[in-house]
């Protein structure tokens, strides 16, 4: 059995990260991910890579843009205020079609906000953020080793389509300890080679050029058009995790950290008496929606609770797939507040219709 280490949470998506073939990062300073470039410049070295502090989150994404262009594995970590500084860039990056990985460990906002976690980034990160018709792959880990997990294959993912894929984890998932099973190393040599990279190794006619402006309406169409198939393909990436949910009359719905105190509301609700169940979406995009459609078409089901850290921003995913077939209720917290199974239990004893 491979050996269980104890480590904190941004340093195990680092050195997840690293293990997936990463190696080149680009980062500028905020709480609550400082570790995540920390840790990234002491290892990547260690294993043949390079770590840039660049001078502004603008910078490192562009860099990021230049080494995936070059065909490296390349990654930026950031948190909220950050992320929002490296939404052009991002764009630009998915209509460049270049892959990356980008990590958003959430603070509370908006504006400066504060360092405590939130899930306030929800609407940005799924439904673009930059600007233009795109979407990432984005992930939301509930547990370390679940982080872990993702940001091993993200770069994978993220070739496979061509695209970003972000990480959205939130202060509690990055700052916390739990014990994880670290994958082996991936071997670099074994990577396809990136034919539309621009290597430098082709001239002239051959002459690999990275490009997302698009003069010609028709032509720029055209170019949605191919990303509008390639999101519809995504969906075979779709992940979710279920919790006593077949037999439920109450559904609550949460991810990243808080469906791991909705799990716990779930367990006291059952030991109550309220057919109480879980669904917690693992991709945020995309969206698990056929899965609450299933749900939502069951006579057992009465009722979905969302919960989040945040005012209401993933109850509208959740709305639009149930389309009104059941009630859709909310709970949330703000301001880095985060609700307690107990208190999580009071709420939805209030909302049960």
């Amino acid at each position: 059995m491979s050996e269980r280490i104890l480590m904190k949470g941004n340093e195990a998506v680092a050195e997840a990260a690293v293990r997936g073939g990463c190696r080149y990062f680009f980062g500028y300073p905020i709480t609550p991910q400082n570790e995540i470039p920390e840790y990234m410049s002491k290892r990547l070295p260690e294993v043949g890579g390079a770590f840039i502090q660049a001078e502004s989150e603008v910078s490192a994404i562009n860099m990021v843009y230049g080494a995936a262009g070059a065909g490296g594995r390349a990654m930026t970590s950031s948190s909220s205020p950050g992320i929002s500084l490296k939404q052009e860039g991002i764009s630009y990056i998915a209509g460049a079609e270049l892959p990356c990985v980008i990590v958003n460990m959430v603070r509370s906002g908006p504006g400066l906000g504060g360092i405590l976690p939130s899930q306030g980034d929800y609407f940005q990160s799924v439904k673009g953020g930059g600007h233009g018709d795109y979407r990432m792959l984005v992930y939301g880990p509930a547990s370390i080793q679940e982080a872990v997990d993702i940001t091993y294959k993200a770069f994978e993912k993220a070739e496979k389509y061509r695209i970003p894929v972000m990480i959205l984890g939130d202060g509690v998932l990055g700052q916390m300890m739990e014990p994880v099973v670290l994958p082996e190393m991936t071997d670099i040599a074994s990577i396809p080679v990136k034919e539309w990279a621009t290597d430098g190794t082709k001239s002239g006619k051959d002459r690999r050029i990275i490009n997302s402006l698009y003069i010609e309406a028709d032509v720029l169409e055209g170019m949605n058009n191919k990303f509008a198939a390639l999101y519809e393909r995504m969906k075979a990436e779709t992940a979710c995790e279920t919790y006593l949910a077949d037999d439920a009359e109450i559904i609550l719905t949460a991810f990243g950290i808080t469906a791991r105190i909705a799990k716990s509301a779930v367990d006291i609700l059952r030991e109550s008496g309220v057919k109480a169940g879980l669904i917690r979406p693992i991709t945020l995009y995309p969206f698990p929606s056929d899965i609450y459609a299933q749900y939502a078409a069951k006579k057992t089901v009465k009722q979905f609770i969302t919960l989040e850290l945040n005012l209401g921003q993933m109850v509208e995913d959740v709305r639009l797939a149930v389309n009104g077939a059941k009630p859709v209720d909310f709970y949330g917290r703000s301001g880095g507040n985060i609700m307690s199974p107990e208190e999580t239990v009071q709420q939805v004893l209030k909302k049960i219709k």
